[in-house]
């Protein structure tokens, strides 16, 4: 076991993130070339306000060319497996053929960290679990049919690539209150390490009722006001 919260490091991002999208969006709208365009490109403020207006008027292939790469460990498979659904993202996961989980590390979703018998029943089935699979190993059962038994709980660790619009989408989708805890606080991690590099991008990183200015779930928080979509419809 360890303790239990999802890690996230920026590994690789655009030095000039700003500048770049700030050229994607004049080369949109000038007949000046991109590269005098970059070059001289100097006022953050005034590039700032160029790329919030193009980014609030929808045109979001301009945040397209920025992509930037996490190194994501201490999440378990049921994260994984969630967090691999979302299509424009590239991953390169640690494999259960090749690497033996011998002494498996496992995450302990809270609903049942917070109760102390329904963890202990938990960490002894973990340990059930591990002691079957290295019984499999030690029989000569290969590690790619021997992790049949691992569990979802089984902590796993990867390298997470996307442009900027694709974390966007995946930050107001995730931070959610609606979604699972695990992976909400992974997205928040990856967040705030893109947010400490850029801290204007604080104001695109966030649940969608933020943007939206509504909750559209069907269950809401109450963080903001839900929209009726039945009656928006009639």
């Amino acid at each position: 076991m360890n303790d239990n919260k999802p890690h996230a490091k920026l590994i690789s991002a655009p030095d000039n993130i700003l500048k770049t999208i700030y050229t994607a969006c004049r080369t949109c709208y000038s007949a000046d070339s991109p590269q005098n365009i970059f070059d001289n490109a100097d006022d953050e403020t005034k590039m700032l306000k160029l790329v919030k207006k193009v980014i609030s008027s929808g045109h979001l292939s301009t945040i397209e060319h920025i992509q930037v790469s996490f190194a994501v460990s201490n999440i378990s498979r049921s994260c994984s497996h969630q967090l691999v659904r979302h299509r424009h993202m590239s991953f390169s996961q640690k494999s259960q053929r090749y690497v033996k989980e011998n002494q498996f590390e496992y995450l302990i979703p809270q609903t049942i960290n917070s109760n102390e018998e329904l963890k202990e029943k938990f960490v002894s089935f973990m340990e059930e679990i591990s002691k079957t699979y290295n019984d499999f190993i030690e029989a000569g059962i290969p590690a790619e049919d021997a992790r049949a038994v691992l569990p979802n709980a089984c902590a796993t660790s990867m390298i997470v690539s996307t442009n900027l619009r694709e974390l966007i989408h995946v930050a107001n989708l995730r931070l959610c209150s609606r979604a699972q805890t695990e992976i909400r606080l992974l997205i928040k991690a990856m967040c705030d390490e893109l947010i400490a590099k850029e801290a204007w991008l604080k104001d695109y990183l966030v649940p969608k009722c933020e943007t939206n200015g509504f909750c559209d779930e069907d269950k809401s928080c109450g963080r903001k006001s839900r929209l009726n979509l039945k009656e928006e419809t009639e």
